[in-house]
């Protein structure tokens, strides 16, 4: 099978071929999986999120026009049903770190696998409060290295302001790290 492009797999789907929207959903899932699962950090959570986006653009590809590359609109879909499900709950739980803290070390010793986790969960709690712009930008750009202009085109914000979030999101993640250091 030829590899089709997410726009010819969008004309496919709104001409009645429902495996097109099949092939969307092979070729996206993991990635929004991925991404909601970075922001509300619980798998139940993650994977009704991403249920929830598929289902949300099963019912609303035929309005998509394309003005944006339909990995950026499902990018924008999955971040405004995180925002939406963390409103509901009124939770801001935390990121799961294990990216950031680097537990494979060789020879590590019971001392600084202990040393470990105690900065891990620094890191994490430092990550719970950061307001949920930031949240989201750090998450797009720290875990899933998206570029700004990609992140801008998900947000619909300027690069300016999204470079802001981001440099005050590391600084209060410092802040917060270093305050509870002392």
């Amino acid at each position: 099978m030829v590899d089709k492009t997410d726009i010819e797999l969008v004309n496919e789907f709104k001409n009645g071929n429902t495996s097109a929207f099949d092939e969307i959903v092979r070729r996206y899932q993991k990635k929004v999986y991925s991404l909601a699962r970075k922001i509300l950090t619980n798998h139940d959570d993650a994977d009704d999120v991403a249920q929830e986006v598929f289902i949300k653009l099963f019912h609303s590809l035929y309005e998509f026009k394309g003005e944006s590359s339909l990995f950026t609109w499902i990018y924008r879909i999955t971040i405004n049903e995180c925002n939406s499900l963390l409103r509901k709950k009124k939770i801001r739980e935390i990121i799961p770190i294990d990216e950031v803290v680097n537990f494979l070390r060789q020879n590590e010793t019971p001392e600084q696998e202990l040393i470990d986790k105690e900065e891990k969960k620094l890191i994490e709690k430092a990550i719970e409060k950061l307001p949920p712009k930031q949240r989201a930008v750090f998450v797009m750009r720290f875990f899933e290295n998206l570029e700004y202009e990609e992140i801008s085109n998900i947000l619909k914000k300027p690069v300016g302001t999204l470079k802001a979030n981001y440099f005050h999101a590391v600084k209060k993640i410092q802040k917060f790290i270093k305050n509870e250091m002392q």
